[in-house]
């Protein structure tokens, strides 16, 4: 399981097709929630309307790990190598929507503090769904393999790591998935171009 983390690093540069125009203060939209709220689909509803490298964690584990284990030594060398991504990307100028839980505020502190190294432009984003529609999302595709859900995490995995979801220390935007997304998508678009 032990991995060089330049090697990883290097793994996921090269995974990365087509990076957007870099900009001064790029936008970086940190997507947290549990799975099965929706984030992967938010993501790529955001990414229609803005310019973005989408850098999701159920992609990036795929390229690091041949049989993810979902093991803490596997997710340590993940995210490590996603955040030094992500902070290379930002101070490139590249704008980046960052999609994992990223449940835990200890672990999105790295996130905020990249953004402010790289004098990025900051937006947080909760994503969430009732209960029950999480529920039958997830239920869903244990059935069936989505093509664009590189995410594995069933209603087992929900009900494990909804007890470890922290709140965030700082402003972010709260968005369920169940509803209609537009004005939430509206208002991050408009954030970036302020």
């Amino acid at each position: 399981m032990a991995g060089n983390l330049d090697e990883d690093v290097q793994k996921l540069r090269q995974s990365l097709n087509g990076l957007p125009q870099p900009q001064v203060e790029p936008p970086f939209i940190v997507v947290s929630g549990l799975p099965g709220t929706g984030k992967s689909f938010f993501c790529r509803k955001l990414a229609e309307r803005l310019s973005f490298l989408i850098l999701a964690s159920d992609t990036s584990r795929k390229i690091l790990f041949a049989s993810p284990q979902y093991k803490e030594s596997e997710n340590k060398r993940l995210f490590s190598a996603c955040h030094v991504l992500i902070e290379e990307l930002l101070q490139k100028g590249i704008p980046v929507i960052f999609d994992a839980t990223n449940l835990v505020e200890h672990h999105r502190e790295y996130l905020y503090r990249a953004a402010e190294r790289a004098k990025a432009k900051l937006i947080l984003v909760w994503v969430e769904a009732p209960t029950e529609v999480v529920r039958q999302r997830l239920l869903a595709r244990e059935k069936t393999a989505m093509p664009q859900d590189d995410s594995e995490a069933g209603w087992e995995v929900y009900n494990k790591m909804k007890p470890r979801s922290e709140n965030f220390s700082r402003n972010h935007l709260v968005v369920d998935t169940s509803q209609d997304i537009t004005t939430a998508i509206d208002k991050i678009v408009r954030t970036t171009k302020r």
